[in-house]
């Protein structure tokens, strides 16, 4: 894996991360989601930024992983949220968050592990 997928593989986990905190902090409870602007607009910033970052990835690496994870639908959120904000849907939004954040987390969790221990196996 190339260092600019490594980086950007990190920075996604990070984006998840902070997904999972901000839920934290506000609680599991839908009508608090779409009562609260900062948990939307917080929750809504950060699944902008891992399809910001995902169009990033080598065209290889995504080609290689499309299996495990749908790139090119997170790069389309990121275009919806960037360019017709006013047409995403809450309920969507929600259900990504409690779905498919903690599978991308964990997914860029092994990544980083495989490669780490690619790394110690080589040196």
């Amino acid at each position: 894996m190339i260092d600019k997928d490594i980086l950007r593989i990190q920075r996604i986990k990070e984006y998840c991360e902070e997904i999972n905190e901000t839920v934290e902090r506000f609680g599991v409870d839908y009508s608090v989601f779409i009562g609260d602007k900062d948990y939307y607009k917080s929750i809504s910033m950060s699944i902008m930024q891992i399809g910001e970052l995902s169009n990033g990835l080598t065209e290889v690496f995504k080609e290689t992983t499309q299996n495990e994870i749908p790139w090119s639908a997170m790069r389309n959120v990121r275009n919806l949220f960037a360019h017709e904000y006013t047409k995403v849907d809450k309920e969507t939004i929600w259900e990504t968050l409690n779905s498919e954040i903690p599978e991308l987390h964990r997914f860029c969790e092994n990544i980083l592990e495989k490669e780490k221990l690619n790394k110690s196996d080589v040196n």
